[in-house]
């Protein structure tokens, strides 16, 4: 008995002694706020065309392929270290698994494939110079981001380009002036240049929104305002993450009420 009770302090010794082994990084995305980036070109597409099967592998190519850039960034970032590589193998692999899948089911969803490649080629790009904070390779995964509302759309046998490519437009300068937005707010808070930027991109884009829609000049007007006002009050990134919910829906509901 005492035998036993003097190797169960050792044993618990050696237990605690022995360091864990640490999951790879870059399996969790920990950028909260490409999730509404991600999610909602997608649902504007799907819902100004017509839901399809299809949709269903693509929302799964989508999201996937989301964490296989995420994790690759961070490989790049880390000038290729081994640690960083599992992640990038297992979501590289199902990406590209899912995207086959996709292609079987609508192979003619193959011509947008292009287009991605700038925005994610500049995006990687930042990421490998240590660069991915920076301004362009924000605005660039902001527009690669919404050129899947016209795949989607395609996707759902849409018909009016017109539409689609307006749509996708809309929820462009929307997120592009979101990033603006944030900068003033966390990373560049009392920063003149990135507020009359991110203010003056907000007023440009309400003008030109003028011959499109009135509800949409509407939306952009107070989005303008609050640019304007909202990064005298010091918004915490939470309170910003929860206003940017609410901007995303109202951006996305108004768009689709008004030009489909």
């Amino acid at each position: 008995m005492s035998t036993r009770a003097a190797q169960q302090p050792a044993q618990t010794s050696q237990a605690a002694a022995k360091p864990r082994r640490k999951r790879s990084p870059g399996w969790v995305p920990n950028q909260h706020g490409a999730w509404a980036m991600l999610a909602t070109p997608l649902l504007v597409g799907v819902l100004a065309s017509e839901p399809r099967w299809v949709h269903l592998p693509l929302a799964a190519f989508w999201v996937v392929g989301y964490f296989a850039f995420f994790a690759t960034g961070l490989w790049l970032k880390s000038r290729r270290k081994a640690r960083y590589l599992p992640p990038v193998r297992a979501y590289g692999v199902a990406t590209l698994a899912l995207g086959a899948l996709v292609l079987v089911l609508d192979a003619g969803l193959a011509v947008w494939a292009p287009l991605f490649v700038p925005p994610l080629a500049i995006g990687l790009a930042a990421s490998a110079t240590r660069h991915e904070r920076a301004l362009v390779s924000g605005l660039a995964t902001t527009v690669g981001s919404c050129l899947m509302t016209v795949v989607a759309y395609d996707a759902g046998g849409g018909t009016h380009w017109a539409t689609a490519w307006l749509l996708a437009a809309v929820l462009a300068a929307y997120f592009a002036g979101t990033v603006l937005y944030v900068k003033t707010l966390i990373r560049e808070r009392g920063s003149e240049r990135h507020y009359w930027l991110s203010v003056g991109f907000h007023g440009a884009a309400t003008l030109a929104l003028i011959p499109v829609s009135g509800a949409l000049v509407a939306v952009f007007a107070l989005l303008t305002i609050r640019a304007a006002v909202a990064p005298a009050f010091g918004i915490s990134p939470k309170q910003a993450g929860m206003g940017e919910i609410v901007a995303t829906v109202a951006v996305a509901v108004t768009a689709l009420v008004a030009l489909t």
